[in-house]
């Protein structure tokens, strides 16, 4: 498998981002990954053979981490997560007004996934976003970025500066 083609159906797409989401939402305020400006908590709980980037509340970001190799990885450009109640279970989605992710400068492809309702902190939400999803990357040295902004004004410019690092023997 190469890089960037690890392709999702909806279905698989939306199981990933409700995982995401119950990942983002159980870190504690001052280990978030997503409040994280440095990329110093980017390594908390990532599931077993997978990897989560995370998002960020909004305007420009520049982390520095480490992913150990064999990981394939799961990111959003743009997502929404809420409770999902009586009557009112559709995901919150944002009108995009720009979204795109490119690794060392080249585009990657991003999936528009919505979840089903899954549990967090035990209320139903359901989520929507722009995905990306990509194959394990080889060990050396990468930049992804990551911009987006919606018409409600909502924007993100993050640069993630990755090391995927060999597996230990």
């Amino acid at each position: 498998m190469g890089e960037g083609d690890w392709r999702l159906d909806g279905a698989e797409g939306g199981r990933l981002a409700a995982k995401w989401w119950k990942w983002a939402l159980s870190a504690p305020a001052d280990a978030s990954p997503v409040a994280d400006t440095t990329g110093a908590y980017a390594g908390w709980r990532q599931p077993a053979g997978l990897w989560f980037l995370a998002g960020s509340f909004g305007g420009r970001v520049v982390r520095r981490c480490s992913i150990p190799a064999g990981r394939r990885l799961f990111f959003p450009v743009l997502n929404t997560q809420r409770p999902a109640v009586p009557f009112v279970t559709k995901p919150w989605r944002l009108e995009t007004v720009r979204a795109s992710a490119a690794l060392n400068s080249s585009a990657l492809p991003l999936s528009e996934f919505s979840s089903k309702p899954f549990q967090s902190a035990g209320i139903p939400r359901v989520a929507w976003g722009l995905w990306c999803a990509l194959a394990p990357l080889p060990p050396g040295q990468f930049v992804l970025e990551i911009d987006g902004a919606a018409a409600n004004g909502f924007w993100l410019d993050t640069t993630y500066h990755l090391t995927v690092t060999d597996p230990v023997p």
